[in-house]
């Protein structure tokens, strides 16, 4: 097993680049019992005041409880807003956003069970298009037979018994299967794969009851859930020509992909992707992308890539792919057909930031990926060095060492090390990298259900460099990235600027399986900063709060380079670092501990 700790480093937008991500019911009047239990019941939204608000009651309250109960009306507005925004996501079928806006949305409402409820059925259906377009899934239908499918079922069970951070509720894991399932049964994508001869009436009728198929079945053990899924299988088969391995691996995909955010199944391509991600390279353009709502912007382009040698340069926007142009539907469809086997090519249309439009026919190669970046003085009279950690990878301990050798040979007093839009990565390389600057102490806790997931991290003496530093984080640093930011600053060790982080205080562990080449990415632990404050939901808050604007090196909203000077946090921390009367450089051992 790998041990990661990924918040949103999501395999899912590892496409030809690093996609930067800050990782539903079909509207219909009949709606199954699984899926209305998802939801709750199946009464539509009303922007209906309270129930508790009215006239007659209003009248014998007290200032304050009157404006308690504005206060409370207004959450309630706020949330009806969002909902309502979700739902027309929803209705547009562009399910990576109605994600996305109900990720954001239950951040500032945490209890709202209706938001919970449509991101996971907006969640669904993301997964089954997405599983949809991945030719190793596909195969994986044709290939595998109804036992194999249904081992692969067990196996997943096994790991969730024994490995998730929290207990699992069987009779819910199969609520999901079946909803994946109804789901799965009313996307275009999946029909078109499994179902051309079918009569849609009967796929429909097959939809609307299966749930009753499994009324009185029991759901006591994982036992049972296997028995379960293969009666259905069977049933789907009888009834509607279902290939069996098509009805398990929809249970086996709901199984997961609702447990939480983070954990997830893993086809084979994924699964390669995966661990080529962790060693630091990838088959793609070589570039870092960020979606936008007509367009995929161009965050960095890798050197000496593919992209690169073609003339991408950063603050280009990819308007089109191949025949998919990116202002008519998902931008994150267009982004998944940038993927594609080593040595092919993909003819893209981009527009540069004066507007001017080119084509290209760029080859995907596979690309070394640098997670250390920009490493410069940014203050060269105070000797200020920086440089920006991308992700946390198998090659960041020893990146960062150079970058900081590198820096040390220029002269360098003080260090900013830049982990805004840092997604996460490795907790080993998090730890090792945090290590270099703490001569001692804890770094991080894990604490899992199992207690082989239970580990306090603690730092050595040996290497540490003793130079006076500052942290950049934003809301987008998350994950391993929160490990590193948290340990710095529970220990007082430096500055920490910028905005509250994410709040990704989780470990997934990345599973191989036996019965199938399938993963799984499974959420096996918490991790709590040196000070036992739980990072998840809460996030690392800066000692210096600056509004985030647009970050050095990076394009900003029309496509120019931001320098030095026009990123304000950045700004802000080499003045922090500034007013730091730093040590006499008289040996490399002011400013590095060699002592065991």
């Amino acid at each position: 097993m790998t041990l990661l700790d990924f918040a949103r480093m999501d395999w899912i937008n590892q496409i030809s680049g690093r996609l930067s991500r800050r990782c539903c019911l079909r509207l219909a009047v009949t709606t199954s019992l699984a899926l209305a239990l998802l939801l709750g019941s199946t009464r539509s939204v009303s922007a209906q005041a309270p129930s508790w608000i009215s006239p007659k009651t209003e009248a014998v309250h007290s200032k304050s409880d009157r404006q308690s109960e504005a206060a409370n009306l207004a959450s309630v507005h706020g949330e009806q807003e969002l909902l309502t925004q979700g739902l027309e996501l929803e209705e547009s079928h562009l399910w990576a956003d109605s994600v996305r806006h109900y990720e954001k949305a239950i951040k500032k409402y945490p209890e709202s069970a209706m938001l919970y409820q449509r991101m996971v059925i907006a969640k669904l259906h993301y997964d089954v298009n997405r599983r949809y377009q991945d030719s190793s899934f596909v195969r994986s239908i044709d290939q595998l037979s109804t036992e194999q499918a249904l081992d692969l079922y067990s196996e997943i069970l096994a790991n969730l018994q024994t490995h998730y951070v929290d207990d699992v509720d069987w009779d819910r894991v199969m609520l999901h299967g079946t909803a994946a399932l109804e789901v799965a049964l009313t996307e275009d994508r999946f029909a078109s794969h499994l179902l051309t001869t079918t009569d849609p009436h009967a796929v429909e009728h097959f939809r609307l009851n299966v749930h009753h198929e499994l009324t009185h079945r029991s759901t006591a053990t994982r036992f049972d859930l296997r028995a379960n899924v293969a009666y259905v299988a069977g049933i789907a088969k009888e009834r509607i020509g279902l290939a069996p391995t098509a009805t398990i691996l929809e249970y086996v995909g709901g199984a997961v992909s609702t447990l939480d955010p983070y954990t997830r199944l893993l086809s084979g391509n994924q699964l390669d992707e995966m661990f080529s991600n962790i060693e630091g390279n990838f088959v793609g353009l070589g570039i870092e992308l960020k979606a936008e709502a007509d367009c995929l912007q161009i965050v960095s382009v890798i050197p000496g890539g593919p992209a690169e040698q073609a003339g991408v340069v950063a603050g280009d926007r990819i308007v089109r792919v191949d025949d998919c142009e990116t202002s008519s539907g998902d931008s994150n469809y267009a982004a998944d057909l940038l993927r594609g086997p080593e040595n092919s090519y993909v003819s893209i249309s981009l527009v540069n930031a004066t507007g001017t439009a080119r084509d290209l026919k760029v080859q995907r190669r596979r690309v070394e990926v640098p997670c250390v970046e920009n490493v410069h003085l940014v203050d060269m009279q105070n000797k200020v060095g920086y440089f920006r950690l991308t992700n946390f990878q198998k090659t960041t301990t020893r990146d960062v060492e150079q970058a900081l050798w590198d820096l040390h040979r220029q002269g360098m007093q003080s260090l900013v090390i830049d982990v805004r839009g840092n997604p996460g990565g490795l907790l080993s390389a998090a730890v090792e990298v945090a290590d270099r600057f703490l001569e001692n102490g804890r770094i991080v806790t894990t604490r899992g259900r199992n207690v082989r997931e239970n580990f306090d991290y603690t730092a050595h003496r040996a290497n540490t460099w003793n130079i006076p530093m500052a942290v950049l984080i934003d809301g987008d640093s998350a994950s391993a990235s929160e490990i590193f930011a948290g340990a710095i600053a529970d220990s007082g060790r430096g500055e920490v600027v910028g905005e509250t982080s994410y709040g990704k205080g989780s470990v997934q562990g990345i599973f191989r399986m036996q019965a199938a080449k399938f993963g799984l990415c499974l959420t096996t632990a918490k991790f709590y900063s040196p000070s036992g404050k739980a990072i998840s939901q809460n996030g690392v808050e800066p000692s210096v709060p600056v509004e985030s604007t647009y970050v050095a090196a990076r394009p900003n909203r029309s496509g120019q380079m931001t320098t030095d000077q026009e990123d304000a946090v950045l700004q802000q921390a080499v003045l922090s670092l500034a007013s730091v009367r730093a040590e006499p450089q008289n040996s490399q051992q002011n400013w590095v501990s060699r002592r065991p």
